[in-house]
């Protein structure tokens, strides 16, 4: 049975349309992202609940397990149903969740509120991705996941906003941001519900270098495994690779305002505006980086240099922690640097992740980018439990040799991905045969 808001397309949309289903993926994972901060009411949270940090911390970790649980699931549900069946609904229950947790009166209410919108989203969230890679030719796909990466970010700058501009005319009830949130979740996904639209199976199976150009790989006529993905070693590769490369990311993420407040004496006000100069930059980079990598039609290369420049600079600010004669302009320069860094691997990373499942079975990016969002969330544990814990019993200079030494390991791992190193004639605009039906004539 077809349901109404499923729109399946049997012909490969190009031009604006294309652009504006891509828009609405990307705005789902903002709005998915925004339900799931938290950060700007925990103190108020903390207050009012009666709650230690370390119970929320372990209440987060628990809610950020159960949701790595769910992108595997979710993504394999997402091959199997279709993106669009699945997100919306569960983007409609998102904001029920949003709304339950006006009714938390306890730590353990807070847990079991958590828990379901992690779930939820986590499902929900496993769809983009796959959305994303969908309507996003070869020749496109770094920077269109270079604007997906905006969503977990742009959700840090919407909750802080939000929160600043409406929390003094509700007497500082963090209830309401949570009923703000639901509103507004609701409006957004019955705005992309209408915009949206899906693959045929038959166009997911194929592989799209341009808008015009696509073939469909040889292969079994069985139904697509997700097993199958794991005998390929390039996709342990890329797996535990970008494990490794997400704990620096994660640290800065989680705890960036926190350790330079330690590590160089600074306000909380201070080290928050030098996070944010890093997060500007980070959004920049990681679309323009990926409009190059689409036009050379590298991925490794690129993905290597930034990685390098991040370990490099990651490097010297090791070497700057403890001191207190450092200016904020120096550190806002250094942070602007490492996110800048970071911003040129990410982008051209996800495409080329997104490629070689692509190569595996064209059928099997949500279960790819499901098991993507276990390791993603997985990492964020590691963090919530481990970095606490290396800090209290050593320091931020301890902690973050270990992140940058993680980082490290990412890059032989890419010699394990697929794909040039430079680029040649045929490699920056491949030859594909056999062009397929109407796809040689959208």
């Amino acid at each position: 049975m077809k349901l109404s808001y499923v729109r399946e397309l049997d012909e490969y949309p190009t031009g604006g349309r294309r652009m504006r289903i891509l828009t609405m993926a990307v705005l789902a994972v903002l709005i998915g992202s925004y339900e799931g901060q938290i950060a700007p009411v925990v103190p108020l949270l903390l207050k009012d609940l009666h709650m230690s940090l370390a119970t929320y911390g372990t209440v987060s970790a628990l809610a950020t397990v159960a949701g790595a649980l769910a992108s595997v699931l979710g993504g394999r549900l997402t091959d199997n149903l279709g993106r669009v069946r699945l997100l919306i609904p569960l983007m409609l229950l998102t904001t029920v969740c949003c709304l339950a947790m006006t009714a938390v009166h306890s730590p353990t209410q807070l847990m079991l509120a958590r828990i379901a919108l992690s779930v939820i989203d986590g499902m929900a969230m496993a769809g983009t991705a796959p959305l994303v890679r969908d309507f996003s030719p070869r020749m496109g796909r770094a920077q269109a996941f270079g604007f997906w990466t905006w969503g977990p970010v742009g959700a840090n700058f919407l909750a802080a906003a939000v929160a600043s501009a409406t929390l003094p005319l509700f007497h500082d009830s963090w209830r309401s941001q949570f009923v703000i949130m639901a509103a507004l979740s609701l409006v957004v996904s019955l705005v992309i519900a209408f915009n949206i639209a899906d693959l045929s199976p038959q166009l997911r199976a194929r592989i799209q270098q341009t808008e015009r150009q696509a073939f469909t790989p040889d292969g079994p006529g069985t139904a697509p495994r997700a097993r199958d993905l794991l005998t390929h070693r390039t996709i342990w590769a890329h797996v535990v690779g970008i494990g490794l490369w997400l704990i620096l990311y994660l640290t800065l993420s989680l705890y960036g305002p926190t350790m330079l407040a330690h590590s160089f004496g600074l306000g909380a006000a201070n080290a928050s505006g030098i996070m944010s100069v890093f997060w500007v930059l980070n959004l920049l980079t990681v679309v323009v980086s990926g409009r190059i990598s689409d036009r050379l039609q590298l991925r490794k290369p690129i993905c290597v240099a930034g990685t390098a420049a991040a370990v490099a600079i990651t490097g010297y600010l090791v070497m700057l922690m403890g001191r207190q004669d450092i200016s904020q302009l120096h550190l806002m320069l250094t942070g602007a640097l490492l996110g800048g860094a970071l911003g040129v691997a990410y982008g051209p990373w996800m495409a080329n992740f997104s490629e070689d499942a692509e190569d595996i079975d064209p059928r099997l990016q949500g279960s790819a980018w499901g098991l993507f969002g276990f390791v993603s969330k997985g990492a964020a544990v590691l963090a919530l439990f481990a970095v606490p814990r290396v800090v209290e019993s050593s320091s931020w200079h301890t902690w973050m040799i270990i992140a940058m030494c993680c980082m490290v390991l990412f890059i032989p791992a890419v010699l394990l991905f697929h794909g040039p190193w430079r680029r040649t004639g045929t490699e920056a605009m491949p030859v594909l045969a056999p062009t397929v039906g109407r796809g040689a004539a959208d």
